[in-house]
């Protein structure tokens, strides 16, 4: 069984707030100008990554299906005439590596990881399995328009962050993950920020063959 204690956890459910308000409310939680290069879900991300004060000996894990998904609509929608800033912005670096870049901030270890399938669970994984004292687990998306139609972006916009450690100290909450028996389990990023922002425990197969516990003090 790998286990860990949950030291702080942070959420972001802005609902249906459209990217622009999103730069509008968060503006002062970056410094001036930053914001104008950042994404909405790098804005979220932030935003929950900020009171985790991460350093370079943490172990970052990183998670998400979609990603950027209204920044790559911009730049679909710009076409014949295909905007170059809204090329930068579709392939800027991922939401945490905005945050990471705008504070300057070195990481010696970062996993960014995506996938539909197990995505939390193997997410998780990585971060119990890391040998450094503390392991920060991130995640989000952005609500798309006609990507989400198609099938292909998320139906929410939503953030999360975790500050995972190996001893309890003063932990607000327990995770863990066993091997169980072959069956099906699945559980996605969105169930999973709910379980975070409403500190609902959880109880189940997050993917085949691998149990996650989740508990709350």
């Amino acid at each position: 069984m790998l286990t860990a204690y949950i030291q702080a956890a942070h959420v972001e459910d802005p609902g249906d707030e459209e990217p622009a308000a999103t730069r509008e409310r968060l503006k002062d939680r970056f410094p001036r100008g930053a914001t104008r290069r950042m994404t909405q879900l790098g804005l979220l991300v932030g935003s929950v990554m900020e009171p985790l004060a991460p350093t370079e000996n943490d172990t970052l894990v990183y998670a998400s299906e979609y990603a950027e998904s209204r920044a790559l609509e911009g730049f679909l929608d710009s076409f014949p005439s295909a905007s170059p800033t809204l090329f930068q912005t579709s392939i800027h670096p991922s939401a945490v590596q905005q945050f990471l870049i705008q504070r300057q901030q070195a990481v010696r270890t970062f996993f960014p990881m995506t996938g539909r399938e197990n995505l939390v669970a193997h997410a998780l994984q990585v971060a119990l399995l890391a040998d450094t004292p503390r392991s920060l687990v991130c995640g989000g998306e952005e609500r798309g328009t006609w990507l989400l139609q198609n099938g292909v972006a998320s139906a929410r916009t939503f953030a999360f962050s975790l500050s995972l450690t190996k001893e309890p100290g003063n932990a607000i909450g327990e995770l863990s993950l066993s091997e169980t028996d072959p069956a099906p389990g699945e559980l996605n990023l969105l169930r999973f920020f709910q379980a975070l922002r409403d500190r609902e425990p959880l109880l189940l197969n997050a993917a085949p063959a691998l149990r996650l516990t989740l508990s709350w003090r």
